[in-house]
């Protein structure tokens, strides 16, 4: 069943659009504005990101790498993570189990 879902301010120079979603899995796509911020945090979801345009900074526990079109990677479950958007763009992130919150 095809489903049409809002375009949400997530803050911080950032809008969020769920693409779809089952109680197994949701795609979301987030568009970032030069110098929008993804905070750090952390989720019990694992994460799958997949850059579609732009550029991020991105931060994963310890480590911190720069990404771009094409570039996608995975963030585990409860790993503390977030981005800082060097070039606005937009990825698009697959979470397993689906994130009730951004329902």
């Amino acid at each position: 069943m095809l489903r049409t879902f809002p375009v949400v301010d997530a803050g911080g120079g950032v809008t969020r659009q769920v693409l779809s979603e089952a109680p197994e899995l949701m795609v979301v796509a987030f568009t970032f504005e030069h110098d929008g911020e993804g905070a750090l945090h952390s989720h019990l979801h694992v994460q799958s990101t997949y850059v579609r345009s732009g550029r991020f900074r991105f931060t994963v526990g310890e480590e911190r790498f720069e990404v771009g079109p094409g570039d996608s990677f995975i963030i585990p479950s409860g790993a503390e993570h977030g981005c800082v958007c060097l070039e606005a763009g937009q990825l698009i992130d697959t979470f397993t189990p689906r994130r009730d919150d951004f329902l």
